[in-house]
């Protein structure tokens, strides 16, 4: 004879249409091809550009009237702690923007998961405003689980890039630390161009081009009547 069933509750936690919750702490390792991919997404991580990137926070921030901002332990792990919580980056994003004009308006360190993630995505947004493109634009877990931070590095140097290209005096630092930033600003000067190389037209060259037929609509030239028969009468075959 069969036992009691066991009921759902037992099986998935104390709520029965949830799952017991896995802590990211308890995330293994990863192995075979997802190891080797992570391989190679952490092998394009440049120490250089860490460099570059940490003395211009520390300066950029330094600008802010807040506390000194600590200096990260050196490699591609002390970075990440150091940006994790999401407080540097959006001290860094508000002081890209004038007094009073913060996209960050609360600032605060914490120890939750939750919170540092969602300091994280408000500094990406605030980025994606001060215009970014959002294909430069890291994702929140890239940082927060340290998964590409090569990615971080590319956002944060067009970031830099950008802000020395805007030329609104809000810049702290060396302007050759970051190269030109190929993302808003090419589509600007596009347009720049296209309007040097306007064409003027007098009024009769436009009048003229009202009565020319497009190619696209096909042509009437050697087109005639000859031949048809006027309407309603019946066809002759010969």
């Amino acid at each position: 004879m069969l036992g009691a069933p066991v009921p759902p509750e037992a099986l998935m936690g104390s709520h029965p249409c949830r799952a017991p919750a896995v802590s990211m702490a308890n995330r293994g390792p990863s192995y075979g091809l997802s190891r080797e991919v992570q391989q190679k997404i952490d092998r394009q991580y440049d120490p250089e550009l860490e460099q570059v990137l940490v003395r211009w926070i520390l300066a950029q921030c330094g600008n802010d009237g807040s506390s000194a901002v600590a200096q990260p332990a050196p490699g591609r792990d002390g970075f990440q702690q150091w940006l994790k919580d999401g407080t540097v980056l959006c001290r860094l994003i508000n002081s890209l923007h004038p007094r009073g004009q913060a996209p960050v308006a609360k600032i605060q360190a914490s120890a939750m998961a939750f919170k540092q993630m969602e300091q994280i995505s408000q500094f990406l947004q605030a980025a994606e405003r001060y215009g970014i493109a959002a294909t430069d634009i890291f994702q929140t877990v890239d940082l927060w689980e340290g998964k590409n931070m090569a990615c971080v590095q590319r956002t944060l140097m067009n970031l830099g890039s950008l802000a020395v290209a805007k030329g609104d005096g809000l810049f702290v630092g060396d302007p050759n630390w970051f190269p030109k930033y190929v993302g808003v600003l090419e589509g600007e000067e596009a347009g720049l161009k296209s309007q040097e190389n306007r064409r003027v037209f007098s009024e009769d060259k436009l009048k003229e081009g009202q009565s020319v037929i497009g190619l696209q609509m096909g042509t009437n030239r050697g087109a005639s009547q000859a031949g048809m028969t006027g309407y309603g009468m019946p066809r002759q075959i010969l």
